[in-house]
């Protein structure tokens, strides 16, 4: 029961932060270019969040979607401790228009706070 409720609140924010990235237009991938993002990787982002949202929510293959949910946290807060080592606080770009503040500890916790969610999915 916990594994399906963490999957659900996990999906949920996944299609708003691919669903918020698309509606920030332009800007968004300018966000992520200045977070050091790789650009070939830029456009497809959203819609790989959108999708393991979606799988998430409708409890799809629900294992790999959290694994795939963990990995790309994982990967999303490596490159935000990069960013915050280097002195680097661009507005943060994972929630499209939604995160114009400046990187900081915030995200960190929020980050941390959402791996564990995604490991109680994998339960």
């Amino acid at each position: 029961m916990i594994g399906t409720i963490a999957s659900i609140v996990l999906g949920i924010v996944f299609l708003v932060a691919g669903g918020s990235k698309i509606a920030a237009g332009p800007d968004w991938p300018v966000q992520a270019a200045g977070l050091g993002a790789p650009r070939w990787l830029i456009p497809f982002v959203p819609w790989v969040e959108i999708v393991v949202g979606a799988a998430l929510v409708v409890q799809v293959a629900r294992r790999p979607a959290a694994l795939a949910a963990l990995g790309i946290l994982v990967v999303f807060t490596a490159l935000l401790v990069v960013r915050l080592s280097e002195g680097k606080r661009p507005p943060c770009a994972c929630f499209g228009a939604w995160s114009a503040k400046p990187l900081g500890p915030g995200h960190l916790a929020r980050n941390a706070a959402l791996i564990a969610v995604a490991g109680l999915a994998l339960i």
